[in-house]
């Protein structure tokens, strides 16, 4: 008798406070969601697009806050400024992860959810990460890489930000699925910083370092159309179409260079899905209908020019 007493009581406890939620759950119009990108880039553009049209949608109060420099105390200053407007969710593509932790979890005790997308902060203690599973992704391409180039020759990784979780578990992805092929052998890898000029001169060191090289990884953004400017000059013309080139997501210039010929594939992310479950997701946490949070692969497609005109993101 005690015992249901008990268990009775505990669901009533349960349940007003599921009804006192429920009562006080903000109405949409009064729910504020701010999104971070890394920086100001086109794939970030997209991102925008999908997270305007949910928080339209949802009918929130939406801000885009686009930081001027992929520098962690940038990200830091702008969470720290949407915790003192009280926004009620945050959405971020993380550039150094260690640096936010701290202050996305003062966002988040203070009453703000808080998820990540296209590149997480693990520790941070946001609520979930939606984008791409870099590691598979990274894998995909290893795999494309290996069958292009049938299992022999030396190639070179130009990645973007060192410290980004995203980048590097794209890197590990392709070291992973490059052990299949032995006969394989990274012999560069070098960052960019997102940044197109230092990405060109980065590909040009490396392939005066290695002329015997036979294939690029562009695991950011900014290596396929850094690859493709250089291939469009004379000293490195030549190796048009003998360099198996690999990039990532489908900036106008990465689909250029792949239309031209100087890119022979491209893993093109869904940046727009992306951006719109993160404003769906923020909005169902702030109005308490998602209790418990898990993590969205967003997916990746190998675009090559056979598909470019049909690819959906």
């Amino acid at each position: 008798m005690k015992l249901t007493q008990r268990v009775t009581a505990s669901a009533l406890v349960a349940l007003a406070a599921s009804v006192g939620a429920t009562a006080h759950a903000k109405d949409a119009k009064d729910i504020s969601v701010a999104v971070i990108p890394k920086v100001a880039v086109p794939f970030f553009d997209d991102c925008n697009k999908g997270a305007k049209t949910a928080a339209d949608k949802a009918g929130v109060k939406y801000q885009w806050v686009v930081p001027q420099n992929t520098q962690g105390a940038t990200q830091v200053q702008i969470i720290e400024d949407l915790i003192s407007r009280h926004v009620d969710g945050i959405a971020i593509s993380v550039n150094e992860p260690k640096s936010v932790e701290s202050v996305m979890k003062r966002a988040e005790q203070s009453g703000i959810k808080v998820l990540t997308y296209d590149s997480d902060s693990p520790r941070s203690g946001r609520s979930m990460y939606i984008g791409t599973n870099n590691e598979q992704a990274g894998a995909t391409m290893a795999e494309t890489m290996g069958k292009a180039l049938n299992g022999q020759g030396e190639v070179a990784i130009i990645t973007g930000q060192l410290g980004a979780v995203n980048l590097n578990e794209r890197i590990a992805g392709i070291k992973k699925g490059l052990a299949k092929y032995p006969g394989i052998k990274i012999v560069e890898t070098q960052g960019t910083d997102d940044d197109l000029a230092r990405g060109v001169s980065v590909v040009e060191t490396t392939l005066r370092a290695h002329p015997q090289l036979k294939g690029i990884f562009g695991v950011s953004q900014v290596g396929g159309p850094a690859v493709a400017k250089v291939l469009n000059t004379k000293e490195f013309g030549t190796m048009k179409g003998k360099l198996e080139v690999l990039a990532f997501d489908d900036l106008p210039d990465t689909l250029k260079g792949l239309k031209d010929g100087y890119i022979q594939g491209i893993m093109v992310q869904r940046p727009v899905t992306m951006g719109s479950l993160a404003v769906e997701h923020l909005v169902a946490q702030i109005q308490g209908q998602e209790a418990q949070p898990k993590d969205i692969d967003t997916g990746v497609t190998v675009v090559t020019k056979d598909n470019m005109t049909s690819y959906t993101k």
